[in-house]
Parts: C-alpha cells; sequence; structure tokens
C-alpha cells in the first residue's frame, strides 16, 4: 500500500540529518619505519550538535606507547577549536586527518567503529613493521 511510510527510507534520512553535525577524525603518530606521521592510533568522532561536544574516541588494539602523545593531547572533554589547533600543530610526533562518515552509520559510535575497522582492515596491514624495536 503506497499512503504507508517506507520504514527504509526514514532510517535513511534520519541518521542523515544528525550525521551532518559529525566530525570524524583519525589520530596518527610518528612512523618509525617511514618517518613520518602517519601511523594510525585512534579515530575522533564529534557531535557538534550537542552541547556540549559529545566526543566518542576508539583506539587501536595493543598500541599503547605509541598512541601516549594522543592520550595527553585529549581531556575530558574536546572540541573543534581543539581539532582546529591540532590540524596547526600537525607535523612531528602527531598529526590528524580527517575521514568521511561512512554511509549508513546509525550514530557517532557506529560511525567511529566503522572507520577503525576500516583501519585495522585495509589501512594498518598495509603499513611496514613499525621497526622501533
Amino acid at each position: 500500500m503506497t499512503t504507508e511510510p517506507d520504514p527504509t527510507n526514514a532510517e535513511t534520512t534520519a541518521p542523515s540529518t544528525a550525521a551532518s553535525a559529525w566530525r570524524l577524525w583519525i589520530l596518527l603518530v610518528w612512523h618509525p619505519s617511514l618517518g613520518l606521521p602517519v601511523d594510525p592510533v585512534a579515530v575522533l568522532g564529534l557531535d557538534e550538535s550537542q552541547q556540549p561536544t559529545a566526543r566518542i574516541v576508539r583506539w587501536v588494539p595493543l598500541v599503547y606507547e605509541p598512541a601516549d602523545p594522543w592520550r595527553e593531547r585529549l581531556g575530558e572533554t574536546t572540541t573543534s577549536e581543539d581539532v582546529e589547533r591540532w590540524i596547526t600543530q600537525s607535523g612531528g610526533v602527531c598529526s590528524i586527518e580527517p575521514a568521511e562518515v561512512p554511509e549508513g552509520a546509525l550514530d557517532l559510535t557506529h560511525a567511529t567503529d566503522l572507520v577503525l575497522d576500516e583501519l585495522l582492515g585495509e589501512v594498518i596491514p598495509a603499513l611496514p613493521p613499525r621497526g622501533d624495536g
């Protein structure tokens, strides 16, 4: 019957309006073998529609010490202003890169998890061994 709302359309349009306020970032650190800050250690998700800004951090498993510079930078709250400051400070040991909100993400946590899954499945395996031993 055509008079009933299509739940598929409702589900796909609802996240897109919320997703417009979501920002995802890949947190990178220095990769000793490559000599560049290209080693992903976490995914940061911000929802700028909430006050204070909602934050989700998903750390790459088993990467503790290399992620310490980012653990020190991230406080209890993280804002877009913090991200802008980190972008201008990119270079040295830490770098931050924007990530696209994955299509079909149900909420900010899911979006952040999807980006981490992609890093774990495709990006991290393609990097050479750290060689910092």
